[in-house]
């Protein structure tokens, strides 16, 4: 047919910035605040609900002093493996809706925080775009984020850094405490 009125362009669904093949990621959890061990355990939770996305394994719960920034009450960290179909910004995304929902505020760097939810890995992708870097930054300086994912991927690999488990060893991890065990393998209804 012609003549007729010029097919309107629909707007890009977040269908359609799926990927067709699902890709592994870690997501490192943190907090500070209002019970940091519940609130990650709820976001673990959250992350299995993610659209066109699994979670895999979780790490134990560890509680380890606050790395720069003020005087603050210690953390508690985890991380997280997902299997998803999202892209990596929709994933950041989502991941800052989640934070947003616990009440995460941004002031100053290395404040306390209610939840901190970083993007650590994303497949074998090196990203660095503006409010998007893949691995994270300071992934490998940071045993709170290293202890736990050696913990459940000791062979997953930091591109131009080396294997976890590796990366891990030669972090100093005595201030670290391990308090519980985290959902390895969620159950059937978990994403």
């Amino acid at each position: 047919m012609s003549g007729g009125a010029p097919a309107r362009r629909r707007p890009a669904s977040r269908r359609a910035r799926e990927l067709p093949e699902p890709v592994i990621a870690y997501i490192a959890l943190g907090g500070n605040l209002d019970g940091p061990a519940a609130r990650i355990r709820r976001a673990l939770a959250e992350l299995a609900r993610l659209p066109h996305t699994r979670l895999v394994r979780a790490s134990a719960l560890y509680r380890n002093p606050a790395v720069g920034g003020p005087r603050q009450p210690d953390f508690v960290n985890a991380v997280a493996k997902i299997a998803t179909r999202l892209a990596p910004r929709e994933l950041l995304e989502r991941l800052l809706e989640i934070e947003a929902r616990h009440g995460r505020t941004r002031s100053v760097p290395n404040a306390p925080r209610t939840l901190d939810l970083d993007l650590a890995l994303y497949g074998d992708a090196v990203i660095d775009e503006p409010g998007l870097t893949v691995p994270h930054p300071r992934l490998a300086e940071r045993a709170f984020v290293l202890v736990p994912l050696a913990e459940i991927a000791p062979g997953a690999r930091v591109p131009g850094r080396g294997c976890a488990a590796g990366l891990a060893a030669l972090l100093d991890a005595r201030g670290m405490e391990r308090l519980e065990d985290g959902p390895r393998r969620p159950g059937p209804n978990a994403g």
